[in-house]
Order: C-alpha cells, then sequence, then structure tokens
C-alpha cells in the first residue's frame, strides 16, 4: 500500500497561488453578490479563463489527449480555492464529473476538447446520487435517447451532456449536443452552483462505452466527485474561519475586541480544530485517488466527516458575525448555501457512512 502524502507540493502551492489570484481579482464577494440574482449567475469569462488560459478542466486529463497529466490531487488544490471563492463556474460539473466519466470510459474524442477548455460538459445525473448506487435507468436507448435526469449540475451552461443510458444492450454511456436537450433550470438553494432538469425526446446521441464499463464509468465520476467535493467543503470550512476571525477582531464591545471573550475563543479554536481535521481528511482522499489504493473508504470518510464541518463552520460564520450576517449584502448565506448543498451532493453524510460500514464489514 502507498504511504499517504497530506503535504502540497511545490507544483500544487503554484497552482493555488494562480487560481486564488484570479478568482479574488474577478470573484470577490461584490461581484459575486451582483451576479447571483441576475439572468447570468455563471460567470462564463472567468470559467474560460479558470479552464482555457490558466489550463485547470485538462489537469487529470493525459499529455497525449490534451490535458497536463496530472492527477486528482491538483484538481483538489483548485477545488478548495474554488470553495474559498464559491466561484460561478462549472468547474464540477465539466472539470470533475463529466471528465471522470470519459477518462474512465477511455474515450478519445470528447475529452480533448472538454481538456482544452473550449467545451463545457456535465454528467447527467441527479446531483444526490451517491457512489455506489444503481446505474441510472431514467433515460431509454434505442438509436436515439429518450427521457428525463433531474437535478443535474451545471447542466445549463453546458454545450454537451454525458448521459447514462439503459438500451436493449444493457447500460451504455452517450454524448448528447446539449442544443438536443431541454434543459431548464430548476429552484437551486446554491445560488452560485445550478442545477436543471434535462428532457430528451429521442434526442441524437453518441455511443461511448457499453455494459460493465459504462456502469464503472458513472461510478467512477461519482467516487472522484465525491472525494473532490471534500477539498471544496474545506475550503469553505476556511473561508468562514479566516472571515469570521477577521470581524470578532475589529468589531469591539465593551470596550475590547470582541473576539477577546473566552466564549468566543472557544468557539473559534473548535472551528480551526474542525478545519485542520477536514484538510486532512480531504488530502488523504485527494492522494488515494490520485494513488489508486483506499479509494472507496478514503471518499466514504471525507465526506462523513468533511460535509458537517463545513455546514456548522458556516453557520458559526453567520452567529459570530452578528446582524450582518444574517443580511443578504454579506456573503456569508453564499457559502452557507454552498455548504448545505454539497452536504447533499453525492450523497448525505449519514449514507456515506452506512457505505463505510459496509466496506470496513462494521456489523450494524
Amino acid at each position: 500500500m502507498n504511504s499517504p502524502d497530506l503535504l502540497y507540493s511545490e507544483v500544487e502551492e503554484d497552482l493555488r497561488a494562480s487560481v486564488r489570484a484570479l478568482l479574488t481579482d474577478q470573484a470577490g464577494p461584490s461581484a459575486l453578490l451582483a451576479r447571483v440574482e441576475t439572468d447570468e449567475p455563471y460567470d462564463l469569462k472567468l470559467w474560460h479563463t479558470l479552464a482555457a488560459d490558466l489550463g485547470t478542466a485538462g489537469l487529470m486529463v493525459p499529455e497525449s489527449l490534451g490535458g497536463h497529466g496530472a492527477s486528482a490531487r491538483e484538481v483538489a488544490v483548485v477545488m478548495e480555492e474554488l470553495g474559498r471563492s464559491v466561484a460561478p463556474v462549472p468547474y464540477l460539473g465539466s472539470a470533475v464529473l463529466a471528465t471522470a466519466a470519459l477518462l474512465a470510459a477511455g474515450d478519445t474524442e470528447l475529452l480533448p476538447r472538454l481538456a482544452s477548455g473550449s467545451l463545457t460538459g456535465a454528467l447527467a445525473v441527479p446531483l444526490s446520487t451517491a457512489p455506489g448506487s444503481p446505474f441510472p435507468e431514467t433515460v431509454q436507448a434505442n438509436g436515439t435517447l429518450t427521457g428525463r435526469v433531474s437535478t443535474v449540475v451545471d447542466a445549463s451552461v453546458a454545450e454537451v451532456l454525458v448521459v447514462p443510458a439503459v438500451g436493449p444492450d444493457g447500460p451504455g454511456l452517450y454524448e448528447v449536443e446539449a442544443s438536443a436537450a431541454s434543459i431548464v433550470e430548476a429552484v437551486s438553494l446554491d445560488l452560485t452552483r445550478r442545477i436543471a432538469d434535462v428532457t430528451l425526446d429521442s434526442a441524437p446521441a453518441r455511443l461511448i462505452c457499453t455494459g460493465s464499463a459504462a456502469v464503472d464509468a458513472v461510478d467512477s465520476a461519482l467516487t472522484t466527485a465525491a472525494g473532490l467535493l471534500a477539498s471544496e467543503q474545506t475550503g469553505v470550512t476556511e473561508w468562514a474561519l479566516h472571515e469570521t476571525v477577521t470581524y470578532l477582531k475589529g468589531r469591539y464591545q465593551f470596550g475590547r475586541p470582541v473576539g477577546g471573550f473566552q466564549s468566543l475563543k472557544h468557539r473559534l479554536a473548535n472551528l480551526y480544530t474542525e478545519l485542520v481535521n477536514a484538510r486532512a481528511t480531504a488530502r488523504y482522499a485527494a492522494d488515494a485517488l490520485s494513488g489508486g489504493y483506499d479509494v472507496p473508504i478514503a471518499v466514504a470518510v471525507a465526506q462523513a466527516r468533511v460535509a458537517p464541518i463545513a455546514v456548522h463552520a458556516t453557520e458559526e460564520a453567520i452567529q459570530l458575525h452578528g446582524g450582518i450576517g444574517m443580511t443578504w449584502e454579506h456573503p456569508a448565506h453564499l457559502y452557507l448555501k454552498r455548504a448545505k448543498s454539497d452536504s447533499i451532493a453525492f450523497g448525505t453524510p449519514g449514507r456515506h457512512r452506512a457505505r463505510l460500514a459496509d466496506l470496513v464489514d462494521l456489523p450494524a
């Protein structure tokens, strides 16, 4: 078994610095709050810069297919920074879910376009689908695709859909142009990451793979996304702690900084301990995905542990900010909504705890 490496390499730190600088410049709180309730909640200009100019869309893709030949560790760094900024870009849907499914399926036609950032994709499964779930059967394949998939993440800005479907020959994975589908945004708790219902009515499709290869590709994508989501949740937690500490240091009551009161110090210390725990757990999941060892267990542990930490951290941030934390003028509510949404994505913490018990043969 490989020895886990939870530390960040120099390359990863350089990548973090580049992504953070971009997001700080183009996805600050004021820009975020101004955009989320407009008709264009996604920042596609920022997405192009992040995906194509910085090359983050192709991190996991081999160089032979136009990617960078990196690993899940580097993608985890990007996800962590996206968690710190909750930037409205379709990175999860395109660079993680769709890309991971195509990598597992051995596709060579669509992957180069996703890796270059010239094309945005989405995997047509409900956002709540957990690793280990049965293969989706809501879409039927018979030359064309017909069916409906609800709550597909980032589908509203996708140009191509990777669709699991069941046909006469069993499960299959298909490529469908987004223009051939009806895509309607659903009401989303998370204002910075939208979900949509996708309806296919005799939509033309290209077969990518069938049988067990299709089943494995979908499960691999869900497992990868669940593991990397823990890094995003860590970024959300880090933002919540940093912003709360900064606020409490500058807020005075009874002639002293509010952060100096012992009861609040204890709450902040607990958040810091949880952040350290979350980062170690998320890094282990990213390293396991990169090294191909202990993956199901590492991912289940990550989601069971990190998801509740992110929710708790953002709840504390709102409470400790006092009145301003309860307003829509402050970005704290966007982070709480991201944390809550992420805690449901790819299975709830309870679902992952139950799966973990099965994986380690723990009796009920």
